[in-house]
């Protein structure tokens, strides 16, 4: 069967999309996985409206991406951070991949604004394509595409 033939709906580009498609809700990721938890210090680290905010973490903590956890402060009411589930630190490649093609590609003529280095060695670390023996892939004509076990052909 040809690709045209398959349903889009079905894709799980289009499915990750549906979660964290929006432009906040990657920016909040990035936040997170820089130790960025509190709704006010997101809120201002961002410039993002406290309404669009709680929306976000509230489709971030239902999708299961990040959740709540109780803090209090000496003599403050008890409020929420949000901290990132293994589902949530499983968009670590997804987000290192656009900070790479962003840095390739938009950064300004003084370079990246950010580097992301290994703890360990200090070198910088990097989104790779990979098949499952550890051949890495250069381009894209290099991986072929077939259906799935939940492909969908379109009626």
């Amino acid at each position: 069967m040809e690709w045209l033939e398959y349903d889009s709906a079905a894709c799980s580009i289009r499915r990750s999309l549906d979660v964290i498609g929006q432009k906040w809700t990657l920016l909040i990721l990035r936040d997170a996985f820089n130790g960025v938890r509190r709704f006010d210090q997101l809120r201002d680290h961002l410039g993002v409206s406290d309404p669009v905010l709680a929306e976000r973490l509230r489709t971030l903590v239902a999708a299961g991406l990040l959740e709540p956890a109780t803090y209090s402060e000496p003599g403050r009411r008890a409020r929420k951070e949000y901290r990132l589930t293994d589902k949530g630190r499983d968009l670590y490649p997804v987000l290192i991949a656009l900070l790479q093609w962003g840095d390739r590609h938009c950064s300004g003529p003084d370079g990246p604004p950010v580097d992301v280095t290994h703890r360990d060695c200090g070198e910088p670390v990097e989104a790779k394509v990979m098949c499952a023996a550890g051949h890495e892939l250069t381009s894209p004509s290099e991986g072929q595409t077939a259906p799935g076990p939940g492909a969908e052909v379109r009626v």
